[in-house]
């Protein structure tokens, strides 16, 4: 069984995900910043749960979780950076420190918690490193600018990275969900098609671990919608867009 560290695991897909890893025999170092919701696991799994609680905005704090990881198993076999926000921006009121809030929480905390997972995966027995993307990089939607333009950094950052750890035999897959029912999308105020459960997407993710497959991409009709129309020409697409924002505001 692979020794884990997973962020985010309070909530949404990270909590649903830890238990799916704890039931399958791993050890999981969880991430989170409330040790409130994480220690149920920890009481329910004796001997293979690690708490490995920080702000992963604070790169000390990070290193500090990286150090006690160490120090605990000395290696780590996968790394899920499952950690993540999002806000949307209103039209008429460009909010450029909401922007900078959703880029640190998923780009620059993602990257330092890639500086503090790496040395651990290369001591790791077939290291995997698992990001969570989204699917809306492949369409530009409504207000949603900001995160969009986080987990379109992050889909670059990891397909480059990708290539720079093939040698180091670092296998590195991006998860590029569609709609999950959790704490923060249950804030949308718009449809939200074909919405998984947080349990169905986490049972997805860990049928598809063993594979180390390069993308883990679901609903698979509505990523492939999203793809195709992401395919458009500039024009189509912003006629699209139009569309979609005069269907939000009525």
């Amino acid at each position: 069984m692979s020794r884990c560290w997973l962020t985010g695991a309070s909530s949404g897909i990270g909590a649903a995900l830890a238990q799916q890893l704890l039931e399958q025999g791993h050890q999981v170092a969880l991430g989170g910043r409330c040790a409130e919701r994480l220690a149920p696991l920890a009481e329910r799994f004796p001997g293979q749960v690690l708490l490995a609680l920080g702000d992963l905005d604070d790169p000390a704090q990070v290193t500090a979780i990286a150090n006690r990881i160490a120090q605990a198993w000395g290696a780590l076999d996968t790394v899920i950076l499952n950690a993540g926000t999002c806000e949307y921006l209103e039209p008429g009121h460009f909010d450029p420190a909401l922007v900078e809030r959703v880029i640190r929480t998923n780009v620059l905390a993602v990257s330092h918690c890639l500086a503090a997972a790496l040395p651990l995966l290369r001591a790791g027995h077939r290291p995997h490193l698992l990001v969570m993307g989204s699917a809306v990089t492949w369409l530009a939607l409504p207000r949603a600018g900001a995160y969009g333009a986080s987990k379109a950094a992050l889909r670059y950052l990891v397909e480059s990275l990708r290539i720079d750890l093939a040698g180091e035999g670092i296998a590195v897959t991006l998860v590029n969900p569609g709609f999950v029912d959790t704490p923060l999308t249950r804030r949308n105020d718009f449809p939200m098609p074909q919405l998984w459960s947080a349990q169905r997407a986490a049972r997805h993710i860990a049928r598809r671990l063993p594979g180390r497959p390069l993308e883990i991409s679901f609903p698979w009709f509505f990523t492939l919608v999203l793809r195709l129309l992401g395919a458009l020409p500039a024009r189509l697409r912003l006629a699209l867009g139009q569309r979609l924002a005069r269907h939000e505001q009525e």
